[in-house]
């Protein structure tokens, strides 16, 4: 009877425990699941003009896109030239950040100043246009 508890026993203190390791994968994975930084994209293509003095934004923007076709996106859905200032200003109250406009280079220039002047209005201190960069 002693000798098969001694077996028991052996084959217990055999194994590696696992559960420290568990504990640490699971502690680094919520670390980094909570200090990852989404961006926001616009959910359309936009073909940008090109452009020579173009520089690198940072991450944490508004980005806006304006279609050929001359629709107003922000994170996916239409919001239109309206919808642009309640956007902008809800998203500021959070924090200040640049706006960014990625425009079809086939966009009139007076839908551009519409949604630029709204952008603006909502309390916007940056607004820059996206470009490629040649």
């Amino acid at each position: 009877m002693q000798q098969r508890l001694g077996q028991r026993l052996e084959q217990q203190q055999q194994g590696i425990d696992m559960s420290p390791l568990l504990d640490v994968v699971f502690i680094l994975l919520i670390f980094f699941i909570v200090t990852t930084v989404f961006v926001r994209e616009t959910g359309v293509d936009v073909d940008k003009p090109q452009a020579v003095s173009a520089s690198q934004l940072e991450q944490l923007v508004i980005l806006i896109a304006i279609t050929d076709q001359g629709a107003v996106y922000y994170d996916g859905s239409n919001i239109g030239v309206d919808g642009v200032q309640p956007t902008v200003e809800q998203l500021l109250r959070e924090r200040t950040r640049p706006v960014v406009l990625q425009v079809d280079k086939t966009v009139p220039a007076d839908l551009l100043v519409k949604v630029l002047d709204a952008a603006k209005l909502a309390g916007a201190s940056q607004v820059s246009l996206a470009t490629v960069a040649e």
